[in-house]
């Protein structure tokens, strides 16, 4: 059996060495994830996700809306949460194993690429720093990237060994993928682009009987793989069904009742596709009226990638010129340059704007020429450290040395506290502790024992709606209001709080709630309505202009 190397040699018996490497990275990885997961408050948009997912616990109904994000992070979350609990730490729980899982994948493309190469793919995969911040978040751009990588990984897997069952791996993980993220859109057009440009070479070359060669392979794969692809296409089916179709209850339509499932089914294949259309697309075709230009969200984009994954940039960088120009070029170390290449173009504009998440999607694109880079470079490294000259073994410390400083300085910044100034965090992450003032509001409502109407209350023009919703209002006149208020309705969901909102806080009469939230302007006047016994708390709700004030009653 070839060991991957190129050299048609035979891997000894017994333990598979590239493998165990890769299950320690993967072991390495989970740590990373899983450290202190739930030490960082939630961001805006994981109090969304948390908070609509403690209401499909507690109603049973769900159906997708694009503009709250894929369905599969709601499931997961569900399951999380009903699992381990109502913590932050849980929630993100399903996001953080797919993250640290993620190396894994690395052994699909074990044989275009080198044994030490695939190493170095689990390597990146584990350790980018992007990676493994978004892998602690309650989002689903790492669900997207990670079974993105797995539909490659199983076309590459099966190209290598004809096996089938990689080709039905990729086609459940295209649905997970569609499920995942919007972004995830995005994939299809920019895998088709980068397989063209991979065909390609051989013409550009001046070799254009290989690119007809290649083509005729192709045409003559699909002739004899047909009936596998139609089996991978119902595989793709039943995920996308299982992913899309509404979980109901009671009159709504539901996949597990059989009265409903097909209306289920035509949710899913009907109006899932005709929303994610109207939302993503159509929606989209008018220029924005804040007159965001192309370029500058190019350069956030690619400014975010060498600030916050730029060990996979360098060495991805490295290991294309490398593959490139060699005798032996790969069409797999290509197809993850120019997928990622052209994917710097291409999410800018999917995300109309500069989102550190939005990066995510092309970091494990870019881990596959950037493993041979790596794998290179190591090489290089350890064959001059072995030298008989000292000063080669110097050079090797001295650069080491001075990767790893950066590394760490870079990777410090997952688990550093949230500041303006953070390459990783968005805006509308909460920059205070929020938990002393979680502690007392819930010793506050027990207290109360619900003799005062509601639990919480949200006073000012700001925070006020017209009512209290079960789901996120995403078209609403008071889809504002219920933003500013984030991610403090996951925490008081938590508790089982009553909410309700005010405009002036003198509506209270004498029965103020025992936790009133306002904002700063409004402290005053709150102050004096609802009179003493309460203990005040500033806290920011977001890294800059999302202050507010929480009254906690003593």
């Amino acid at each position: 059996m070839s060991d991957g190397d190129g050299t048609g040699a035979t891997r000894p018996a017994g333990l598979d060495r590239t493998v165990l490497a890769v299950a320690a990275v993967v072991a390495l990885a989970l740590v990373a994830r899983f450290a202190f997961l739930g030490a960082r408050p939630f961001h805006w948009g994981e109090g969304r996700v948390g908070y609509w997912t403690l209401r499909y616990l507690d109603t049973g109904v769900y159906s997708y809306r694009p503009a709250t994000g894929g369905p599969v992070v709601y499931l997961a979350t569900r399951w999380a949460i009903d699992l381990l609990g109502t913590s932050d730490g849980a929630a993100r729980s399903a996001v953080a194993l797919v993250g640290g899982l993620l190396p894994a994948a690395a052994l699909l493309f074990r044989g275009p690429l080198r044994d030490d190469e695939t190493v170095a793919l689990s390597a990146l995969l584990a350790g980018s720093p992007l990676l493994v911040y978004y892998s602690r978040f309650l989002r689903g751009d790492v669900l997207a990237a990670a079974f993105g990588l797995l539909v490659v990984g199983g076309v590459v897997r099966h190209r290598t060994t004809g096996a089938r069952w990689p080709i039905y791996l990729s086609a459940a993980a295209l649905a997970l993928t569609l499920g995942s993220s919007g972004f995830a859109a995005v994939y299809l057009p920019l895998w088709l682009v980068a397989g063209a440009f991979v065909l390609d070479e051989a013409r550009v070359a001046g070799v254009p009987a290989a690119a007809h060669a290649r083509l005729a392979t192709g045409v003559a794969w699909l002739r004899a793989e047909s009936t596998t692809l139609a089996r991978a296409l119902f595989v793709f089916l039943g995920a996308a069904l299982l992913v899309f179709a509404p979980r109901g209850g009671g009159i709504e339509p539901g996949l597990w009742n059989p009265a409903t499932l097909p209306a289920a089914v035509s949710f899913a294949f009907v109006d899932a596709p005709e929303r994610f259309v109207a939302l993503r697309f159509t929606a989209r075709l008018t220029p924005p009226a804040d007159g965001n230009s192309f370029l500058p969200a190019v350069a956030g984009y690619a400014r975010t990638l060498v600030v916050t994954a730029w060990p996979a940039l360098a060495f991805g960088l490295v290991g294309f010129l490398r593959d490139r120009y060699s005798s032996g070029t790969r069409g797999v170390v290509a197809f993850g340059a120019y997928a990622a290449g052209f994917g710097l173009l291409a999410f800018p504009i999917a995300s109309m704007g500069v989102e550190p998440w939005t990066a995510v999607h092309v970091v494990p694109l870019l881990a596959l020429p950037g493993a041979v880079g790596l794998a290179w470079v190591a090489r290089g490294l350890r064959s001059r450290a072995t030298a008989s000259d000292p000063a080669w073994l110097v050079a090797v410390l001295l650069v080491v040395s001075a990767g790893l400083v950066g590394y760490g300085a870079t990777t410090a910044g997952v688990y550093a506290d949230p500041e303006p100034g953070s390459e990783f965090a968005q805006f509308a992450q909460p920059s205070d502790d929020l938990d002393p003032m979680l502690a007392a509001a819930e010793a506050a409502i027990d207290d109360s024992g619900g003799s005062a109407g509601a639990d919480v209350a949200y006073v000012g023009d700001r925070l006020d709606t017209e009512r209290e919703y079960a789901l996120p209002p995403v078209a609403s006149v008071d889809r504002d209001a219920w933003g500013a208020r984030l991610p403090l309705q996951w925490y008081f969901e938590r508790m089982d709080a009553e909410t309700t909102s005010v405009r002036t806080a003198a509506e209270f009469g004498s029965d103020a709630p025992p936790v009133v939230v306002t904002t700063p302007d409004r402290r005053v006047t709150v102050n004096t309505n609802i009179g003493d016994g309460y203990r005040q708390y500033d806290l920011r709700l977001g890294l800059w202009d999302r202050q507010v004030v929480v009254f906690v009653e003593q």
